[in-house]
Formats: C-alpha cells, sequence, structure tokens
C-alpha cells in the first residue's frame, strides 16, 4: 500500500475519516495504474501522487485531493463513473469527471480546441475545484515537458502560458502561476528567453551585492528598533515576468526597480508598518513608488505593502513587507475557509466581504469547498462559463478570452471605495457594466476623479469612477467601438437588438 503520510501532513486539522478516504483514492489509484506507463517510461502514478501533493500544499481538503488522485482513472484506464461514485461518493465523481469532461485540448484554433475550453469553463463555473485539480495536473506536466515531441510540447506551452498560468493568477495562486509561466517560457519564446536571461546575468552582478549590504544593515536597523520578530529572504522576479515588464519598458532592464527584492515576513499588521517606518527612517524611498496593499488589497485579496528605496550605494531596491498569513496566502491562494468531512453533508459560510464579492460561499481556512450553486462562484468564471455558447470555431472566443480575462488589469473604484477590476485599456462603458447591466444600460454620463468626462474614457489605474444614470438613457451601436469587456458588449448588442425588436423599455425593472 502506498503511503500518504506526506499528503496528510499537509492537512491541517484532517480527522481519521479524511485519513481514510485519501488512502483509499491513493492505494485504488496504484491498482488501476499499475500497468500505465508515461512517454517518461516512468509509472503514471507518479504523476497523480504529485498532482495530490500539490493540491495539499494549496491547502485543499480531502475530497479534493482525493480527486486529485482519481483524476485520470475513467480517461485512462476506463473505470467507469459509477465505480468511482460506489467507492468514493458522488462528489468525488462529480470533480473526476468535470476533469475527465475536458477531453484532450488541442490548442490550434480548431473547433475542437474551442468547444474544448468552453468546457473547463463551464465545469469550472460549477465547481472551481475542478479548475484547481487542472491547475495542479497542468504544473506537474509542465515538468516533464521537454522530454515529448516539438509539436506536442510547443502546443503545451502555449496554452498554458496564455491561459492556465493567467487563470492561476487570477485566482491568485501565484506559486502555481509563476512556475507555470517560467516552465512554458523557453517553448513559446525560445529567442526572448535567452535575452531575458542574459540581461538578467548581467544586471543580477550588481543587484546581488546591493540586496547582500542592504540586507545586514535593515536586520540590524530593526534590531535597533525593537522589531526582531521577523524571517527576511530574498525574491527574485520570474523571468516571464520580467520579460512582460522588459517589453512594457523598452527592454530597458535599468528602469525595473523590483529585479530582486528584499521580502520581510512579520507577526501582525501593526508590524508591517513599523517595518515601513523603520525603513523609511534610514532609507529615502522612491516617490510613488510606496504601495499599500494592506490598507487596499488587490482584487484577488492579494495583501502586502511594498516600497523601493535608495539603499545609500547607489542601489535601488524593492522592499515586501507582509505577516505569515498574507505570505501564505500571496502564494497558495484560495483565501478561504470552508467546510469538508467525508462522507457528512457540508454547507459552506459566507464570511468578510471581499469574500462576499469574490467567493461568496467561502470563509478561511484550509478543508474544501462543497455548495455548488452559481451564486457562490465569480463572476468572470460565470462568465467564462456563460459566454456565447454558440459561436464557431472561427469566432474570436479565444481571443476575446485573452483580452478580457487575462491581459493586465486596472484597478479603479466606486465612489464607495469597492474595487473594480477591469482589463488595461477599458472604458467608463466597460465599468457601468462590470456593476451591473442596469446602470450600463441606463447610462447618460461619467465623472472620473470629479471631473465629467465623455463615456469613451478610458480608465487608470486607481481612478474613482461616478456613473450617471437616467431612465431615458439607452446604449447605442458606437458603444461597441469603445466597449473592451465581453460582458459590456454582451449587454449593449442584447439592449440593441430589444430596441430593434421594439421590447425596449424604459423601465429598468421590466428590461431584464
Amino acid at each position: 500500500m502506498t503511503d500518504v503520510r506526506e499528503i496528510v501532513e499537509k492537512i491541517q486539522g484532517i480527522s481519521n475519516t479524511d485519513k481514510t478516504l485519501v488512502q483509499k483514492a491513493c492505494t485504488f489509484a496504484a491498482n488501476v495504474h499499475k500497468d500505465h506507463k508515461r512517454s517518461t517510461g516512468e509509472p503514471y502514478f507518479n504523476h497523480l501522487y504529485e498532482t495530490a501533493k500539490t493540491l495539499a500544499e494549496l491547502g485543499m481538503g480531502p475530497v479534493t485531493i482525493s480527486a486529485g488522485f482519481l483524476h485520470d482513472s475513467i480517461e485512462d484506464v476506463n473505470v467507469a463513473p459509477e465505480t468511482i461514485e460506489k467507492e468514493f461518493g458522488s462528489e468525488i465523481r462529480f470533480l473526476v469527471e468535470g476533469v475527465t469532461k475536458l477531453g484532450k485540448l488541442h490548442y490550434t484554433g480548431a473547433r475542437r480546441y474551442t468547444e474544448n475550453l468552453r468546457k473547463l469553463f463551464v465545469a469550472t463555473s460549477k465547481d472551481v475545484r475542478v479548475l484547481i485539480i487542472k491547475l495542479a495536473d497542468r504544473l506537474q506536466n509542465m515538468q516533464t515537458l521537454s522530454l515529448l515531441s516539438k509539436d506536442k510540447r510547443d502546443r503545451i506551452a502555449l496554452e498554458t502560458i496564455e491561459i492556465y498560468a493567467p487563470l492561476a493568477y487570477r485566482l491568485g495562486i501565484r506559486k502555481i502561476n509563476r512556475e507555470l509561466e517560467d516552465l512554458a517560457f523557453p517553448f513559446v519564446y525560445p529567442k526572448e528567453y535567452e535575452k531575458v536571461k542574459k540581461l538578467l546575468k548581467q544586471k543580477s552582478r550588481d543587484n546581488f551585492r546591493h540586496l547582500e549590504k542592504f540586507h545586514k544593515a535593515v536586520k540590524r536597523n530593526l534590531a535597533r528598533d525593537g522589531i526582531t520578530n521577523i524571517q527576511t529572504g530574498f525574491r527574485i522576479k520570474g523571468l516571464y515576468s520580467l520579460y512582460r515588464k522588459l517589453k512594457r519598458k523598452e527592454w530597458d532592464i535599468d528602469k525595473i526597480f523590483d529585479i530582486s527584492a528584499l521580502r520581510i515576513i512579520v507577526s501582525s499588521v501593526e508590524d508591517c508598518y513599523r517595518v515601513l517606518g523603520s525603513l523609511h527612517r534610514v532609507w529615502r524611498p522612491l516617490p510613488g513608488r510606496i504601495k499599500d496593499y494592506v490598507a487596499m488589497p488587490k482584487p484577488n485579496n492579494y495583501r502586502g505593502i511594498h516600497t523601493t528605496v535608495f539603499t545609500g550605494d547607489g542601489g535601488i531596491l524593492e522592499v515586501q513587507i507582509r505577516t505569515e498569513e498574507m505570505h501564505r496566502k500571496t502564494e497558495y491562494g484560495m483565501h478561504f475557509e470552508y467546510k469538508e468531512t467525508a462522507g457528512l453533508p457540508r454547507k459552506a459560510i459566507a464570511s468578510l466581504s471581499w469574500v462576499k464579492r469574490f467567493f461568496p460561499s467561502f470563509i478561511l481556512g484550509n478543508k474544501d469547498i462543497h455548495d455548488r450553486e452559481t451564486s457562490t462562484i465569480p463572476d468572470w468564471i460565470k462568465t467564462l462559463g456563460e459566454y456565447n455558447q454558440n459561436t464557431t470555431a472561427n469566432d474570436s472566443f479565444v481571443d476575446d478570452l485573452k483580452t478580457d480575462f487575462f491581459n493586465d488589469r486596472v484597478f479603479v473604484f466606486t465612489p464607495q471605495g469597492d474595487v473594480i477590476d477591469l482589463p488595461t485599456g477599458s472604458s467608463a462603458i466597460d465599468f457601468a457594466y462590470a456593476i451591473h447591466s442596469d446602470i450600463g444600460d441606463r447610462m447618460s454620463g461619467v465623472r472620473i476623479n470629479g471631473k465629467l468626462v465623455t463615456l469613451e474614457s478610458v480608465l487608470e489605474n486607481g481612478d474613482i469612477v461616478e456613473i450617471i444614470t437616467r431612465p431615458t438613457a439607452r446604449p447605442t451601436p458606437k458603444w461597441l467601438d469603445f466597449a473592451k469587456t465581453i460582458i459590456a458588449k454582451k449587454h449593449i448588442r442584447s439592449a440593441l437588438e430589444k430596441r430593434k425588436l421594439g421590447t425596449w423599455t424604459n423601465n429598468p425593472a421590466q428590461q431584464h
């Protein structure tokens, strides 16, 4: 019997019943895959074990980890779904089938790929655990990518860097996001990869010299200020992340100040600000480079304080300050706590205002998700699942997907201080429809930072946007030229169609 102690130890508060479930799934997978080999020649079960271990490291619970062991058993070794349900219950069958139904994706622009990509989002829109299992599976596959044929390798790397890595980022799972990007980068953009490596090597010599010296000085300074309960370490920017930033900076690496950063982990939020004050008392910060994501978290709930300072010896370095909890959530994402106990009915309970906005059915912890009502899924995932089911392979589904969900983002605010996350280049029209379709349909004007501007005005990070509505206002065909997001375009086209058919009403309550 394969030992699962290494995995079980990663699951906080696990019961004996849950241990039995995970062990049973592990043993079952080992038996049904005993003659199954990977293209590398190694036992296929190794892949399943590593996938389950990744899920445990992400903080997932026994049901999801068990499904991780079993996720290829239907497709690859012909285990009947009914057998999965008989042995492990309907919930694990649902998850395994959710992953199985995705099929083998082919990132070629063909109908089969587009439709299978939709299947991924439809399944995810019912239960986000399907996507998390898929991400863990993809990470393990990427680690042996170099052993595949060039065509297969290039196809898998491209869909990883354009679809799966951004999905991990949107879920706040930075550890998987970074690893997927950096594993795919040399295969998707080999010339650019070599160029970035060369630039980084040249820059690193000076950077590390400044960083080591600065690190020692910071620890001495914090100790003098009585701040000793800390952990420190270095963070080196991922190669693909650096590549994207270099493109924005016209390939001038001297304009990038966060290639390497000093990370300081403290025990409390109060200590985050104490450390910041201690640093700024000695080292001058660069103007405009202090970012307080503790007071104003990112929409994916990233929290921490970033500051960039002159080190005094000609260097400029970024410092990231977080609590231990912030650091764990940044790396492993899924910032919720939910109840999951094998064999018993579960129900998730909402908590914290940001959770109600983002993943309303979850509360903080290290259990698992059960409630599969679509109301508990983030709006952006629901939109992916619902998006234009009737489009053809020649339509722009994949391009829209990359533009709307996976490109760089801007973070703007309602007058009440709520954060709205939109693709770069979004207009006030996109903002209005992101709030609510009725707001978009009745939009007659907009104020950005207190100033009246045109509806097509492009939004910038930090803008405060106030939408002005009136009952008789209505969308026009011109709005489609200024809208960037799928959601906005969908509602504008719907409104235009209603006007054309004569079913438009000035009463919003009767409109939808």
